[in-house]
């Protein structure tokens, strides 16, 4: 497939929202990501343009970054690039960055983060079912050493 994998680092600019969805948790949250560039003129760092990109994540990812994501924390997003386009009539057109991440994590160059591993729910468990009786009976001894016959009594063919 010829997507566009990106790898975004930015602050969180607005409060996610988590939603339970049939197809599992999905969470959505706008990232601002500007560039900074050395000013020569004014010997300090200049603030450049911000681009906005709306953060979209799915499934456990999207449940873990509930927990750890709030306004104002930097962080490194990688994930798809779909850029979409929209006008309606009488209404000027605009255009939508979004990111479908498959990673988020923590800018550790800006401050640090103590890792937690998700600890999934446990499954209710089951009663444990005996084990079967495979083995078959061999033909059982008498008492004068001959082996008798098990089971009933033979058929008989006419």
């Amino acid at each position: 497939m010829n997507e566009t994998v990106v790898c975004v680092v930015g602050n969180v600019a607005t409060a996610p929202v988590y939603r339970e969805l049939a197809a599992g948790p999905s969470l959505r949250f706008r990232l601002a990501a500007t560039a900074r560039y050395w000013d020569r003129e004014k010997s300090a760092w200049t603030d450049g343009h911000t681009n906005f990109f709306t953060v979209w994540a799915n499934r456990q990812l999207a449940a873990n970054a509930m927990a750890s994501v709030e306004v104002g924390q930097p962080l490194v997003v990688q994930g798809r690039l779909k850029v979409r386009t929209d006008g309606r009539e009488g209404q000027q057109q605009w255009a939508s960055a979004d990111i479908d991440a498959t990673a988020i994590g923590h800018d550790l160059s800006r401050g640090t983060a103590v890792f937690r591993r998700a600890v999934k729910p446990e499954q209710p468990t089951a009663q444990p079912r005996p084990e079967p009786d495979w083995e078959t009976p061999g033909p059982a001894a008498t008492g004068d050493g001959t082996l008798a016959q098990q089971g009933s009594e033979p058929a008989t063919v006419t």
